[in-house]
């Protein structure tokens, strides 16, 4: 499932990189209807593969074997394909940076959840609820209050347990307290091998661990849950669409900085930053996006794919057709040439360089969480050089930003800006 996703959106992103025709100067409006189309597919396409893991997560609950517990996992990767190429539409846009917490949200304390090995300790000075472990316990106390959990739901998980106590890290809902459920702790640290948690965790007739049945319950509601979250944001892209309308609003040149700052704060402080420099500086596998199930390097790839769509105005949907059209780098061409052909590359080596890190990992050689380990030279280094890729990427759009004469504000990070902090 993994390789065709690979093979259709590589395939458009050499045509995308590689550049068409060339183009009179486009509209901004037009340049801006075309970024709220991709958004609009993009979204939709992770709407669609979210359903396509809930149909694997039911036949997985009704049937609970190895093979269906394999066939969840494969869902859930694929999943993640569509929507991490999504991320360059946060910043900028609000309403999807303020809903994005309910699907991403990480790192998370697991003992929120579930059951956890010994050595992930008993407490933790910042969260009463490291090991609150929910699915074994239907009262669980937060200050002064007390969570009454006996029915595991929806609306248990999102308003009362997401972010609870106001702890970041008590993460409920979303992708990753899903991918926690169906692969468990890796408990490999910087060595091979991911999570394995036992299909037997959600057999009520075999059932391992315990409390098998709110186990289910929890899986359940999670997925039904971000299938819920995927299609209200599904919905604010289309036409008439809340994004598309706060969108309009900002007008041409409003417009051109939400694309771009967009771009820059993920290149930027999220991605090389947050996601990747702060792991390989703390040689730290609790530090990698997509931890329990090794898929890391899948996540980082296709950030930057997602980025690259968007500058060029084309995504390659699921299905194999194409959402193209006035795209920031037409414009930058028109107005910016030589800055418009310096981006250019710098984003195809910037994918080059993901793409490395994601051949290593999908052939077994080297995971993303063994790539930053300690003493680890060549896989530092394959990590270091997407972060230097991606530095380069950000510089390279700044310069564009400042001929088309608009100005963004690029998110920072610690581990970037001010290391010494995160030593």
């Amino acid at each position: 499932m993994q390789c065709r996703f690979g093979r259709i959106i590589g395939a458009a992103l050499a045509v995308s990189l590689l550049g068409g025709t060339a183009m009179a100067e486009p509209a901004a409006k037009d340049v801006i209807k075309t970024y709220g189309d991709i958004a609009e597919a993009m979204y939709a396409d992770a709407l669609t593969t979210g359903r396509k893991l809930q149909a694997a997560v039911d036949a997985f609950l009704a049937n609970p074997t190895a093979e269906t517990h394999a066939a969840a996992k494969d869902a859930w990767r694929a999943a993640r394909v569509p929507y991490q190429q999504t991320e360059g539409f946060r910043f900028g846009n609000p309403i999807v940076d303020d809903w994005e917490g309910r699907v991403n949200s990480w790192p998370l304390d697991e003992g929120l959840i579930d059951y956890v090995a010994a050595s992930y300790g008993e407490t933790s000075d910042e969260n009463p609820l490291y090991r609150g472990n929910v699915i074994a316990n239907p009262r669980l106390k937060v200050g002064k209050k007390t969570i009454d959990a006996s029915k595991i739901s929806k609306p248990l998980l999102a308003d009362k347990l997401q972010e609870a106590g106001g702890v970041e890290a008590n993460v409920a809902t979303g992708y990753h307290a899903i991918e926690f459920l169906l692969w468990g702790q890796d408990l490999n640290g910087t060595g091979p091998g991911a999570g394995a948690r036992p299909h037997t965790d959600f057999d009520l007739k075999a059932c391992t661990n315990g409390n098998c049945d709110r186990r289910r319950a929890y899986l359940k509601a999670a997925t039904d849950l971000l299938v819920d979250d995927l299609a209200e944001m599904a919905a604010n892209w289309t036409t008439k669409g809340a994004a598309r309308k706060a969108l309009a609003k900002k007008g041409d040149k409003g417009g051109l900085v939400t694309i771009l700052t967009g771009i820059g704060s993920l290149s930027y402080g999220e991605l090389a930053g947050e996601r990747t420099k702060l792991g390989l500086i703390l040689h730290d596998p609790e530090e990698e996006h997509d931890c329990f199930s090794d898929n890391t390097h899948n996540s980082h790839y296709y950030d930057v794919a997602g980025m690259v769509a968007i500058v060029n105005g084309a995504y390659t949907r699921v299905d194999g057709s194409v959402v193209s059209g006035p795209s920031v780098m037409d414009l930058a061409r028109a107005k910016a040439p030589v800055e418009a052909g310096k981006l250019s590359a710098a984003m195809a080596e910037t994918l080059a360089r993901a793409a490395v890190i994601k051949s290593t990992a999908d052939s077994g050689k080297m995971a993303y969480d063994q790539m930053i380990a300690a003493n680890n030279k060549d896989g530092n280094a394959k990590v270091q050089a997407l972060v230097d890729g991606l530095i380069t990427q950000t510089r390279a759009l700044e310069t564009v930003v400042d001929k088309l004469g608009l100005k963004i504000e690029v998110e920072g990070s610690d581990s970037l800006d001010d290391p010494a902090k995160v030593q």
